[in-house]
């Protein structure tokens, strides 16, 4: 019998260079779509990354690589420093770019002066002639490299609008210049447009050189979350200190970790006691105690202490770095809108091609004597005019800002489909434990025969031998009063009861009232029925002739519970609560939390043919959990929403993480969604508006009226404009507040 085994596909995220525009990333991905072996990519112009798909027995990084640099861009692979060498290289190009900018400059504004004021001048055309082709054939040289690279695979871009453009301007006053006579003897002037091949190439360069800077902006959370990693570390061999790069640390070696210093790795406290601020991951601005045995993760604060601590996580293992890498992800990824202005921005160019072809042979059958030369002028125009670029930019800047927005305000959004639909949420389900509540139990009533400091230490003793988490809420909260120990001479577990101790001779029992009935010690005087009433857990402690105190001990709900599902109803989301807790507690729960449908004692199954049934009823559902019993329900979600400090399981299938594990987030979230999705739509409004007046005006639609014809360096000004706009409409969601 043959054995069949499935072939594990690979995705990978890789930086793209050499993209100058929407049609450049379609380019790429149709390229990397036709390799054998790519299920799926998809290519991000606003942050130049491609995500890729792939069977690793058919092709390989190295494959794909060599294909697109066949077509004039790269891939950067290594993926240790690939941000890195990105940014440098990027850097580059940028200093590159504006030193272009300013010598095309230079060189452009003697050649629109004398074009508009000093036709008359002695060798006018001679002179610009030759400030003009410095321009176009070093400044502006990498838009005519790039357009026969794209020609050469069948393909087009910006940069063949811009080649096309300014070279056809060019040639024709170049014709124009050496032999004036053709047209002198057909009773023509010979205009020559140097200036307008000048001014577009120099306008599309200051157009792209203001985009790189407004796109770098919108990636500010990343560069923000990698500050956080510290670039060296103290590392402890041979029980020496020696300070190595962050990249030489390993699994199971041993920190130092210095007051004020940044911690490295996720790891385990082996010895020594601090406080560390954690606010990166839970927002929470009071630092944590960090004793032995606890965890520490990388990016936060160390404050007055210090300690070595064991690496248990690093590199791309790290909270920190997947962090870094769901928030990277996020903004590469594309919303189904975006999609269709991929498709739209891959046709564009062609068709107006096609367009610029049409409106000179239309010119030239319709235009009278100047036919000619306006022809070639408007045809120039609508070339310059139609650059997709702010077709292309509409979606990405406006999900990269809004990816970064939620990243800045604890919301870590992991793909763009996700912030597209949040807006539509009409039905939230939230898991209980650890959700809606702490998670964490804690003594929420007490009482005591009497106030005794000798009876409290000796309790606290008790259950600090006790590895239940009931024992660590007395424990917490007799520390809080500020309870001594005692030394315990015995400790024994009493299976379904409790605990019995011995201290200086004495018996003393922690346990069930249960067990306290058994042993038949009265509690008349303890409120222990009306605490069981309210779903409370009770403790009692005694002696071996009386009962000497009880605790109720709950899963308080968070303090922003009740506040964040009246925001939800308040938006006319309908919000329920399952749990596989008794129905009891779950009414409490519900009842504190201000939600109107629960369901108790659910199975994870019956938590995913909830959200089906929902959906079956046509609500676009939110599924909030933390647990990995959550994963399923999630996964079902048209939104799920992990809470930060749930398990790795629930945020590797959620699409949203809450850091702070604050339900307040979830109304933000939406909020935000509402936001980023009116931004694309206003961007690709008026980017579409800019074309569909543009074009028409390039072609001379008013010239048989008016004789407006449009120049083609305002054209070039126009389209940067274009692209500018759509990028800075889309930076000032960084100034709301959510």
């Amino acid at each position: 019998m043959e054995t069949i085994t499935m072939e594990k596909e690979q995705k990978i995220t890789v930086p793209v260079t050499g993209m100058t525009c929407a049609a450049c990333a379609g380019s790429v991905e149709n390229i990397l779509n036709k390799q054998e072996g790519v299920l799926e990519c998809a290519v991000n112009f606003a942050n130049e990354t491609a995500q890729i798909t792939f069977k690793p027995s058919q092709t390989s990084p190295e494959a794909l690589k060599q294909s697109v640099q066949a077509v004039g861009y790269d891939l950067i692979l290594d993926t240790e420093n690939a941000q890195t060498k990105q940014a440098e290289l990027k850097a580059t190009q940028v200093h590159s770019l504006k030193n272009n900018v300013i010598w095309a400059s230079v060189l452009t504004v003697p050649v629109v002066v004398i074009g508009m004021f000093f036709m008359d001048l002695p060798y006018a055309n001679w002179i610009m002639l030759a400030l003009t082709t410095p321009i176009l054939t070093l400044f502006g040289k990498r838009f005519f490299i790039n357009a026969r690279q794209q020609a050469r695979h069948g393909q087009a871009n910006m940069d063949t609008l811009v080649a096309l453009s300014t070279g056809i301007a060019f040639l024709f006053s170049l014709f124009n210049t050496v032999y004036p006579a053709f047209w002198y003897n057909r009773g023509l002037h010979p205009h020559v447009y140097y200036e307008a091949a000048a001014v577009v190439i120099v306008f599309i360069m200051l157009g792209k050189l203001l985009e790189e800077k407004a796109k770098a902006n919108t990636s500010s959370a990343i560069k923000k979350l990698m500050g956080l990693q510290p670039h060296t570390v103290w590392i402890i061999e041979n029980g020496e200190e020696k300070e190595v790069e962050l990249a030489q640390v390993r699994i199971g070696d041993r920190l130092l970790v210095k007051p004020g210093d940044k911690i490295a790795v996720d790891g385990k406290v082996l010895f020594g006691s601090s406080f560390v601020d954690e606010s990166m991951l839970s927002g929470e601005p009071i630092p944590v105690e960090k004793t032995k045995g606890t965890k520490v993760f990388a990016g936060t604060v160390n404050q007055q202490g210090s300690f070595r601590f064991i690496a248990e996580k690093v590199g791309g293992d790290t909270l920190l770095a997947g962090i870094i890498r769901m928030v990277q992800n996020a903004q590469g990824s594309k919303a189904p809108i975006q999609k269709l202005t991929d498709k739209i921005a891959g046709i564009f160019v062609p068709i107006v091609m096609g367009i610029s072809v049409l409106t000179f042979v239309a010119w030239l059958l319709l235009g009278g004597e100047n036919a000619l030369s306006q022809g070639l002028l408007a045809a120039v125009t609508v070339l310059v005019i139609a650059c997709p670029c702010a077709l292309g930019l509409a979606t990405p800047t406006a999900i990269m800002v809004g990816v970064g927005k939620g990243a800045e305000n604890g919301i870590l959004i992991k793909d763009a489909e996700s912030l597209e639909v949040a807006h539509r949420i009409n039905a939230v389900i939230l898991d209980k434990t650890g959700t809606i509540t702490e998670g964490k139990p804690t003594v929420s009533d007490h009482f005591w025969v009497e106030d005794n400091e000798f009876l409290k230490s000796i309790l606290l003793a008790i259950e600090s031998q006790s590895s239940h988490p009931l024992a660590e809420a007395v424990v917490n909260r007799l520390k809080a009063e500020r309870a001594k120990t005692r030394i315990v001479q015995q400790v024994e577990n009493v299976p379904g009861r409790g605990v019995q101790a011995t201290v200086d001779g004495q018996n003393y029992y922690v346990g069930s009232p249960v067990w306290m009935t058994e042993r038949q010690l009265p509690m008349t005087h303890f409120p222990v029925e009306q605490w069981q009433s309210e779903a409370k857990t009770v403790i009692v402690f005694s002696d071996e002739t009386r009962v000497l105190a009880a605790f109720a001990i709950t899963d308080p709900i968070k303090a922003t519970s009740a506040g964040a599902v009246n925001e939800l109803y308040h938006q006319g989301i309908e919000v329920y609560m399952l749990t596989g807790d008794n129905a009891q507690t779950a009414q409490q729960v519900a009842k504190q939390a201000g939600i109107q449908h629960f369901q108790a004692q659910v199975l994870p199954a019956d938590k995913a043919a909830f959200v089906e049934e929902l959906q079956r009823a046509g609500k676009v559902v939110a599924m909030v959990g933390d647990g990995i019993n959550d994963s399923h329900a999630l996964a079902r979600a048209d939104v799920s929403i992990a809470m930060g400090k749930g398990s790795d399981i629930a945020i590797d299938v959620a699409k949203m993480t809450l850091i702070s594990s604050d339900l307040q987030k979830i109304p933000q979230a939406i909020l935000l969604s509402k936001w980023t999705v009116a931004t694309i739509h206003q961007n690709l409004f008026w980017a579409f508006i800019y074309n569909l007046i543009g074009i028409p005006l390039a072609a001379g639609v008013l010239y048989p009226f008016n004789g407006f014809l449009l120049n083609p360096m305002i054209a070039g000004a126009a389209m940067a404009l274009s692209s500018v706009s759509v990028v800075a409409n889309s930076l000032r969601l960084k100034l709301k507040r959510l």
